[in-house]
């Protein structure tokens, strides 16, 4: 385990959760600071964080990372010993499908919340083409691969696992079986459930 300095900006009822299991699966250490919503989060010490004014963030030897996608890329590469880096071979899957999911699958998601379809016309310039052309993308990968790299998990899919367990959760993803069995093989990880106890804790404190 590296014995660098790492600070982890959160709140746990945001994203800063899929940056926590990252940071467990990585066996990072890290000092913990909350950040609350309204004034905390828009403050001038934090915006000197994140100018966007938004969690999670880290600061790791000096420097910041934002970006859910970019933190658990950075950690993964940061902590080798954790072996969640993508081997040569798994690094297309990797991130392809890491960034498939901070792009298209989040602004379909997003958009449909927000009461949001686009036209046949525009399918053409929105990046995600349509809701159900995202959705059968992830499903026809998931239903060929238990993990994004095929047998092996990777810090990919604490991303992209959490936008599916989110989704599934809250009812912005389908009920497929590819989705269902997914997140429920990520679900039973040991490092899953100890990072999500800590927010659920810190929840109900709140």
């Amino acid at each position: 385990m590296s014995s660098s300095t790492l600070t982890f900006y959160t709140n746990p009822m945001s994203r800063g959760q899929i940056a926590r299991w990252a940071l467990h699966e990585a066996g990072a250490e890290y000092d913990q600071q909350i950040i609350e919503y309204a004034d905390e989060m828009k403050s001038d010490k934090y915006l000197a964080i994140n100018p966007m004014g938004k969690v999670p963030a880290i600061v790791h030897n000096g420097k910041t990372v934002t970006e859910c996608a970019a933190i658990c890329a950075y950690l993964a590469d940061a902590f080798p010993e954790a072996d969640l880096a993508p081997k040569p071979e798994e690094r297309a899957d990797y991130y392809r499908w890491l960034f498939f999911a901070a792009g298209p699958i989040e602004q379909a998601v997003l958009d449909r919340n927000f009461g949001l379809s686009p036209t046949a016309e525009q399918e053409r310039t929105a990046g995600y083409g349509s809701y159900d052309r995202a959705m059968d993308v992830l499903d026809q990968m998931l239903q060929s691969n238990d993990y994004v790299c095929g047998k092996r998990f990777t810090m990919a899919d604490v991303y992209v696992g959490s936008q599916v367990d989110w989704g599934l959760q809250f009812q912005s993803f389908p009920e497929r079986n590819s989705f269902r069995a997914y997140a429920e093989r990520l679900r039973a990880r040991e490092k899953y459930q100890e990072a999500k106890a800590i927010d659920a804790a810190l929840i109900a404190e709140s």
